[in-house]
């Protein structure tokens, strides 16, 4: 059987600032915590990460806007990696905290879709792990150029490459579909 991780990537406060909310931020928080309540029932391990930024930025470490969301809440056992650059493996302990559990395969959500969700999906696979983007459980902001779900949707195809691209009714972390 092959071991698997939820990973939930810089879903915290900052995120979600009234006035520069990312995109779909409730119905976000909402499939994650769907996510989360079948990898727990399952005994998946979850791991979430948390970005640091510096003083001033909105995800400045140990500020309200660095902490991780309230409605996906880490529980004891869970792992919390912190990280300063998008992608989640580089001068981190993701990769050792999953190859020490016998992790082989990664199902990724979170913010921010075409910064640390496509680095880490990207990174992961070249370091050897099954990927399972969840199509609908990642989000960002509009460009001047692009809504939101048109940067979704690009990244949704370009990370097939990379990665099983599944929407969220399409995954159950407990089915033996992805061993």
């Amino acid at each position: 059987m092959v071991n698997k991780a939820l990973v939930i990537i810089d879903v915290q406060n900052g995120m979600f600032l009234e006035g520069e909310a990312v995109s779909d931020g409730v119905e976000l928080l909402q499939g994650i915590k769907v996510l989360i309540t079948q990898a727990r029932s399952t005994k998946i391990p979850i791991v979430y990460i948390q970005h640091n930024e510096t003083a001033g930025y909105p995800l400045e470490n140990g500020t309200y806007g660095w902490e991780i969301h309230s409605e996906i809440s880490p529980e004891e056992g869970d792992i919390i990696i912190q990280k300063t650059t998008p992608d989640c493996f580089l001068k981190t302990s993701l990769d050792q905290e999953l190859r020490e559990r016998g992790i082989e395969h990664l199902y990724l959500v979170g913010i921010q879709t075409e910064l640390c969700v496509d680095t880490t999906c990207r990174s992961a696979f070249s370091k050897g792990y099954k990927v399972t983007l969840v199509s609908d459980l990642h989000s960002t902001w509009p460009s001047t150029e692009l809504t939101a779900q048109q940067i979704i949707n690009h990244h949704n195809e370009a990370l097939r490459w990379f990665a099983y691209v599944k929407s969220s009714v399409e995954i159950e972390l407990s089915s033996k579909a992805w061993e």
